[in-house]
């Protein structure tokens, strides 16, 4: 059987969760994201999506493939 290419979206850190929210803190931490310059590859859905635009003032999109 032939696997379905899924596409997948990189983010990271780049804002510290100190002083945030614990909604934000535990985002960041379902984003596989905990200290600051780390990276996570996910899977490109909307929940991951939805993810990232709540916090995207603390996330940056390097790569979308």
């Amino acid at each position: 059987m032939a696997k379905s290419a899924t596409k997948t979206i990189t983010v990271e850190q780049i804002g510290s969760p100190i002083r945030r929210p614990k909604e934000q803190r535990a985002t960041l931490i379902g984003l596989g994201l905990n200290k600051m310059h780390r990276k996570s590859t996910l899977e490109d859905t909307p929940s991951v999506r939805g993810m990232i635009a709540s916090v995207n003032h603390l996330v940056r999109v390097v790569d979308e493939a």
